[in-house]
């Protein structure tokens, strides 16, 4: 077998492998740069929480359109992640809770419910599809759709990217400046809400975080400054996806579970190779002397 048997031969002679590869490559790019803002804002399992919010609209999308249809499951899934993320914050600010209770509450009460409602009227089988995700089912108008969330995050990540990182790092300045700071907090739920519904329709509720926040481990082990742990997530992420198709192809392994697993990987690597990695602590260079 050679290389291009290995590398190139599944895109080149299969359609479904190409629209699963640039659907990859979009999550990459607008997931990847999500995740990093997450990480910083050390809201990493609030991602994980909104991505089984959606899963109660994504549920009702599928009742409503009587199959499979990644349009009306995405369009319910960005209303009920929504609706998740603005009950969590009038939760938190009306009583004792913190946001990350309020969100870990609504998330298990919207997990339950979803899979509930998937299990009237549907079997096992339309049920693994919501929960581990559909890639190589993705067609033209679902990446159409999931270019479009790339494309927004990009041009919206561009228009509040300075308030954002100040907010990150210094929410107090920006409130003493005047910076309407959660109108840029909203601004950043209903992106996190936009790629996480994105991501659900290729590697499905369980695992639509995957490609947001693994990849923005990664790049924050391999880089402290903002922009370089930007693009090293994009490519990260995008290399999961690329790797994930080829050793799925070839092994004949579910694709999605497939894809996280490779950036899975790629993190236990950088755990150890990185240069804030395990090997160079444990076998640290010696200094140059004098």
């Amino acid at each position: 077998m050679t290389a291009y048997d290995i590398f190139l031969a599944p895109f080149a002679d299969y359609g479904f492998m190409r629209r699963a590869l640039v659907a990859c490559l979009c999550l990459g790019l607008g997931s990847g740069p999500i995740g990093v803002f997450l990480m910083l804002r050390r809201m990493s399992l609030m991602g994980d929480a909104m991505s089984h919010a959606v899963l109660p609209g994504a549920a009702i999308g599928y009742l409503v359109a009587g199959s499979l249809s990644l349009t009306a499951m995405g369009i319910g899934g960005l209303v009920a992640g929504l609706s998740v993320a603005l009950l969590s914050g009038v939760v938190s600010r009306m009583t004792v809770l913190q946001e990350d209770a309020s969100f870990a509450s609504f998330y298990l009460a919207s997990l339950a419910l979803g899979v509930l409602i998937v299990s009237l009227r549907g079997s096992n089988i339309d049920l693994l599809h919501v929960l581990f995700g559909t890639i190589l089912a993705i067609d033209t108008p679902a990446l159409l759709q999931i270019g479009t969330i790339t494309s927004l995050t990009l041009l919206v990540l561009a228009v509040i990217y300075r308030p954002l990182v100040a907010e990150c790092f210094d929410p107090g300045y920006l409130r003493a400046v005047g910076g309407r700071g959660p109108v840029y907090h909203f601004l950043f739920l209903l992106l996190v809400v936009l790629n996480l519904v994105a991501s659900f329709q290729a590697l499905g509720t369980l695992m639509a975080v995957g490609l947001m926040m693994l990849p923005a481990a990664i790049a924050q082990l391999w880089s402290r400054s903002l922009p370089q742990m930007m693009v090293i997530s994009v490519l990260s992420a995008t290399a999961s996806g690329y790797l994930g198709l080829i050793a799925s192809y070839h092994l004949e392994l579910a694709s999605g579970p497939t894809i996280i697993m490779t950036a899975a990987s790629l993190y236990a690597l950088s755990i150890l190779f990185a240069p804030s990695g395990i090997a160079r602590r444990l076998f640290p260079r010696p200094h140059l002397k004098g």
